[in-house]
């Protein structure tokens, strides 16, 4: 159950990282709740996670998963370049992650 708990604060984590692109400084509203609803229930969860997981390894694949999302978020709805090294580099951090999860059990 941790482990889901943590993939889901993990795509919390995508929402508020790019809902920080919305907020244009935290002067729109509503993008702004979002944003600030999503970063405190990702924290959350992250922190909920945390009792029974390694803080290592619960961080790490916390910041994978949310760097590994908003790049894809990025090349998929804002126009982000979509290079081979960028695609290399997130499979790089794919593997890191499942690793951790993997020596984890």
């Amino acid at each position: 159950m941790n482990w889901v708990v943590l993939f889901v604060a993990g795509l919390l984590e995508v929402v508020w990282a790019v809902g920080l692109k919305y907020t244009e400084g935290f002067t729109r509203f509503w993008p702004s709740v979002v944003t600030a609803s999503a970063l405190l229930i990702s924290l959350g969860m992250l922190s909920w996670a945390m009792r029974d997981l390694p803080v290592g390894t619960a961080y790490a694949v916390w910041v994978g998963i949310g760097a590994v999302g908003t790049a894809v978020v990025g090349m998929l709805l804002l126009e982000e370049p979509a290079t081979v090294s960028r695609l290399a580099s997130i499979g790089l951090i794919s593997v890191g992650i499942i690793g951790l999860k993997l020596s984890s059990t």
